[in-house]
């Protein structure tokens, strides 16, 4: 494929389906979040000040992580799907995971499963996620193309039901120990990083970061279409097999610091496009990886330090994240 064409259809595409680039807006974003995360760091700091200040950092880069993580795998999904609805936690990313930790409780046990290495463990979980996501979702994105939105909607809302009703059959048999575990672990909470985890799952997460940034120009080509992208010579499935392979990882990061959110790469993937002002991924992925952070850390400054946590940003993350969905259903602004 020529540069002039990989280059050329994909500035067509950004006139047709992108308003003109906004060169302020992810500056304005790099500025909000700097802005955040240094009243994250410094409000409120007393006596001790240097052992706070060490616990906050570790804090802020998890949250970091998490809020880029999931909005470049949103961005990422959204491009192979080409539908802006779905995420990859509406098809059952994250309860594919859940229920690795499920099996894992319910076979160890919760002395077994505490006293396993974190790192280790992550990396493993990681793989194995990476690997049956590509045999699941990478069979029916394959097949249906990207443009059956009704058929992969269907079939991914029944995948991760099926994932939770296996996770919640096991959990019916478990001890009561191991039961209070997976509830545990069920529920997303921001303020719960473990730093064991963050530091072998950052790594992982900025490599696949950089390398969804590296493929921007191959996924604005895919993003067209498979018979446009393949006429211009685009090795589309192994592409397609790629940016797959990204999201199962960086989904496994999100779920493994936090644990699940479903909405919040829908409403921070919205934000990139409109921060980027364009369908370009060269912006649209540091655009959304910014209002991700942006969202998770200074929402989480606000019930954290302001309303002291009288209120979970989770619980209202998956609230606003489902009215999105919603609103993008009800107008049809699924692409």
């Amino acid at each position: 494929m020529s540069d002039a064409l990989a280059e050329a259809m994909p500035a067509r595409a950004d006139r047709r389906r992108a308003p003109a680039g906004r060169p302020a807006g992810l500056w304005l974003a790099a500025a909000a979040l700097v802005v955040v995360c240094a009243l994250w760091l410094v409000l409120g700091l007393g006596r001790g000040w240097a052992f706070i200040l060490q616990l906050r950092a570790e804090k802020l880069a998890g949250m970091l992580i998490v809020g880029a993580s999931v909005s470049v795998a949103t961005v990422l999904f959204q491009t192979v799907s080409r539908n802006r609805i779905l995420t990859p936690q509406i098809m059952g990313f994250d309860a594919l995971y859940m229920l690795g930790q499920v099996l894992l409780i319910a076979s160890l046990g919760v002395v077994g499963y505490a006293s396993l290495p974190a790192g280790p463990k992550f990396l493993a979980e990681t793989v194995v996620m990476t690997a049956a996501a590509l045999a699941l979702f990478g069979t029916l994105l394959t097949r249906a193309g990207g443009g059956d939105v009704a058929r992969m909607i269907l079939t991914g809302v029944i995948l991760g039901v099926l994932f939770r009703s296996l996770g919640g059959l096991v959990q019916r048999a478990m001890d009561p120990n191991d039961f209070a575990m997976v509830q545990a672990a069920s529920f997303a909470s921001f303020s719960r990083i473990d730093p064991v985890v963050l530091a072998w799952a950052a790594p992982v997460a900025i490599a696949a970061m950089a390398a969804a940034q590296r493929l921007a120009g191959r996924l604005d080509v895919l993003a067209l279409g498979r018979d446009p992208a393949v006429s211009l010579g685009l090795l589309h499935d192994r592409l397609m097999v790629a940016a797959l392979s990204l999201t199962a990882v960086l989904v496994a990061v999100s779920t493994a610091l936090v644990g699940p959110v479903a909405f919040l790469g829908l409403i921070t993937a919205g934000l990139g496009r409109w921060l980027a002002g364009s369908a370009r991924h060269a912006r649209l992925i540091p655009g959304a990886a910014l209002a991700g952070g942006v969202l998770v850390v200074g929402g989480q400054f606000l019930f954290e330090r302001v309303l002291g946590m009288a209120g979970t940003l989770s619980v209202v993350i998956e609230f606003a994240g489902g009215l999105v969905f919603l609103g993008l259903l009800l107008k049809g602004k699924v692409r």
